[in-house]
């Protein structure tokens, strides 16, 4: 039996989720707007987790002054609530405003090649209007891996929204890695996101803007067992929604060493960061796990 504390946070959840589909219909105009707003109450009530946000900006960003790095992290928490807000539409409104709204780029073609392709999908804003754009020009059978949410509620909510075009197949980390090598080698694009900090287990030390970073080799690991390129996405959030940027597969990519490539990924993430870095996924503990001997960034 629930207790009301469960019977609350349900309402709450139920409500919140009434408001996202609410808010599908609004101008996009007016949902940036609120996503204005959100973030910059977000940047001034959220200590811990803007205090994230400096941490990773003055690790990554040293050449630049405090003020600069201030008014970055400003737009970290704008652009993350306005992303986070364009779920309503992204999951909810008519699929012709999605699609008008989420525009491809780059080398799209790439995308039609039944090639095993692992997809390299850096945690941007935009993410999951990447996501939504590709499975609706390109409507396949793909594969992710996916990580429970612990309330259920929004766990149902999110796994609707990401499996609403297309067809995407969800794997839990517990359901190992030979259904999804599996999947790759019959042509089943595989998305990847393994750009953040997944504990000491299985992760390897690499240089991310000159720091020693534990990052999971899983893109050079996939690549290799689905004898697959490696393809990037770029989203970009924009005033009429989303460019999504196909990039041209990796040359070269994977090589017999996980350490090196796992290094390369990093190096051209930065690249990709640099070019757009308010719009990264700062509000995350990059540097959460260190190097023995090394004292916490945090």
């Amino acid at each position: 039996m629930k207790t009301p504390r469960q019977w609350l946070g349900n309402g709450v959840t139920r409500l919140s989720i009434g408001l996202m589909q609410a808010l599908a219909f609004l101008p996009l105009s007016w949902i940036r707007a609120l996503g204005t707003v959100l973030g910059w109450l977000l940047y001034g009530l959220v200590g811990a987790r803007r205090r994230v946000v400096q941490v990773n900006l003055r690790s990554c960003f040293p050449q630049r002054s405090e003020a600069e790095r201030r008014q970055l992290a400003q737009q970290v928490f704008v652009h993350f609530a306005q992303a986070w807000l364009d779920r309503a539409w992204l999951w909810h409104a008519p699929p012709s405003w999605v699609q008008r709204r989420v525009r491809l780029s780059g080398a799209v073609h790439e995308l039609a090649s039944t090639q095993p392709t692992v997809i390299f999908l850096p945690h941007f804003v935009g993410m999951d209007a990447a996501w939504a754009g590709v499975a609706m020009q390109q409507p396949r059978q793909s594969t992710t891996i996916y990580t429970n949410q612990s309330n259920q509620l929004v766990d149902q909510w999110i796994l609707r929204g990401r499996q609403r075009f297309g067809h995407l197949r969800l794997f839990g980390r517990v359901d190992g890695v030979k259904p999804i090598v599996a999947a790759l080698r019959q042509g089943q694009p595989l998305y990847l996101l393994p750009d953040m900090d997944f504990g000491p287990d299985g992760s390897v030390f690499v240089p991310f803007y000159g720091i020693s970073t534990a990052t999971v080799p899983s893109l050079s690991r996939f690549a290799r067992l689905g004898r697959a390129r490696v393809l990037p996405l770029l989203p970009r959030l924009t005033s009429s929604g989303y460019e999504v940027q196909v990039l041209p597969a990796w040359e070269d990519f994977p090589s017999d060493d996980a350490l090196r490539d796992t290094a390369f990924m990093n190096a051209r993430l930065q690249d990709y960061i640099d070019s757009m870095p308010a719009q990264y996924y700062w509000v995350h503990k990059r540097f959460k796990t260190r190097p023995e001997g090394e004292a916490s960034l945090y």
